[in-house]
Formats: C-alpha cells, sequence, structure tokens
C-alpha cells in the first residue's frame, strides 16, 4: 500500500486557524491483502460515508483534514494499536495488549464482526498480518494527526480537534448501547469531560441545537483513541468527537448521498466559522 492508499491530507499541513479535522473511518481503498469472506459492498458497513468530503470545504478556510484511505474494516485506526481482539488471532498476540473493550462487539483494532453480527473472516489472521497492518496504517495515521496537532499548537499555543464520525439512524445488533436505539441527529464524546475544555464541548453543543439539531453528549459514544490519545486541555490540546446521524444525508441502503448533504454540509462550516469567533475571543 502506497502512502496515498493509507492518508490523505487535504488543505495545509500548518493550520491558519488552531483547528484540525480528521476523518478516521471515510476509507473506501479495499487492500489486496484484506482477506475478507464477505463482499466489498458488505465490508463498507463501518464506513462513515461521505464524511471527508462534508468536511472538505474547511480546507478552504485554512483548517487541515486528515482523512483515512483505508477501510475501517480492515483496521480501525480510532483503537490503541494493543487493541487486539485474541478472538481473531490464531497464536497469542505477542506485544502489550490494551484492551478497550470493544472487543465484545467485534469492533476492536481490527474489526472480527459486522455491525449486524455477521463474521467479517472465515478464517483465524496472524500476528504478522495485525502487525503488518499496523506499521502500515495505523502509525502512519496517528503520526500524521499528531504532526497536525503539534504544528497548529506551536503556532497558535493551542488546538482545537474535531474527530469526525457518522453513525447509523438506527444501532445494529452488535451496536453500542444495544440493537434497535434510535439515534440523535449528532453525538459529542468527550470521555465525560476529559480531553477538551468543557466550555468547548458546551459551544458546540449549543451552535448545533440553536440550528434545529437533537444533540447528546457522550450518550452513547464518549470517543475512543484519537480524542484520547493526544488531548491535555491543561497544555491547550483540545479534542472532541463530532458523530453525525447518516439519515441526516445520506440513504444507507444505496450507500447514496440525499437532498440532506448540503444543508447538514452548510450547518457544519457555520460550526466551524462559529468556532473560529469562539477560540478567537478566548
Amino acid at each position: 500500500m502506497s502512502n496515498d492508499d493509507v492518508l490523505r491530507i487535504h488543505g495545509p499541513r500548518e493550520a491558519a486557524l488552531p483547528l484540525v479535522l480528521d476523518s478516521p473511518h471515510s476509507g473506501t481503498r479495499m487492500p489486496a491483502d484484506f482477506g475478507a469472506a464477505l463482499p466489498e459492498s458488505d465490508l463498507r458497513d463501518g464506513e462513515d460515508c461521505f464524511i471527508d468530503e462534508l468536511y472538505l470545504p474547511a480546507t478552504e478556510r485554512g483548517i487541515p483534514l486528515l482523512a483515512a484511505q483505508f477501510p475501517r474494516t480492515y483496521l480501525d485506526p480510532n483503537r490503541h494499536a494493543g487493541d487486539i481482539d485474541t478472538d481473531l488471532l490464531d497464536a497469542p498476540w505477542p506485544d502489550a495488549l490494551v484492551p478497550s473493550g470493544k472487543a465484545r462487539i467485534g469492533k476492536s483494532l481490527v474489526w472480527r464482526t459486522l455491525d449486524d453480527g455477521r463474521p467479517i473472516y472465515n478464517r483465524k489472521l496472524t500476528v504478522q498480518e495485525l502487525r503488518q497492518r499496523i506499521a502500515r496504517c495505523h502509525a502512519p495515521y496517528h503520526q500524521a494527526l499528531q504532526d497536525l496537532l503539534q504544528a497548529a499548537h506551536a503556532r497558535h499555543g493551542q488546538v482545537f480537534h474535531i474527530n469526525c464520525h457518522s453513525m447509523n439512524a438506527v444501532s445494529g445488533a452488535m451496536g453500542e448501547g444495544g440493537a434497535g436505539q434510535p439515534r440523535a441527529d449528532m453525538v459529542l464524546g468527550d470521555r465525560d469531560g476529559t480531553t477538551c475544555a468543557p466550555a468547548f464541548t458546551a459551544f458546540v453543543r449549543d451552535t448545533l441545537a440553536a440550528r434545529g439539531y437533537d444533540v447528546k453528549v457522550n450518550d452513547p459514544f464518549k470517543g475512543v483513541e484519537l480524542v484520547r490519545a493526544y488531548a491535555n486541555p491543561a497544555a491547550g490540546f483540545h479534542s472532541l468527537q463530532l458523530e453525525v446521524n447518516k439519515r441526516l444525508y445520506m440513504d444507507q441502503g444505496r450507500l447514496q448521498k440525499h437532498a440532506g448533504f448540503g444543508r447538514l454540509q452548510a450547518d457544519l462550516m457555520a460550526l466551524l466559522d462559529a468556532l473560529a469567533a469562539y477560540i478567537a475571543s478566548r
């Protein structure tokens, strides 16, 4: 896999504003060594469809957008490199394990099942396979995000990071909170107030609510590795996960955008403009 198959940085490498965006789950390039037992269309189950495209106009504002190119079902960069589902392996994992608890729903670093519970593989994976995926995909993605955050912080003295996601309208069999749970329009995750200043979360919530959206905080998504790993609010590193409901902008059955895409994109850009003013006033 070439670097272009792993990640892409849209916009400037040095943020004109102390804002950095990343989309870890919008990748569609299926690696040749995936070896899954399901068709490619099914492997897009975990994809945050069009999220990179939704946020792309942010680059015109001088805000960098990091986007993974590989699919989430191949490797999830929003996990610690040690978050290994040992049930997926044909041998014991020789390195340190850092479980997040996501293995219970088959969604650790490398997914074992789709959201509906179907197994992705009809075989066990080798330790070498996982190590190669970590080296080729996980490590470069995390390094790229860390570089963007450090550059923005060095230039502005602080940085506000939004980890951009989408969620299914209703939870599946292996979804957080159990099957059949309808989702809010948007869910913000700051790991119970630990990854950013509470005022930042409150500002985003209130701004989106003022535009007519039903917004929840840390329910059911609190944020995982990409908001945890590089957050340090006391030192000016603020990370917030933002989940948008797919029904707002796409037909989930067809995996196609619908008429709501334009309105949502405009509202997200209005949020970023409001954030720029909010940050400038601090």
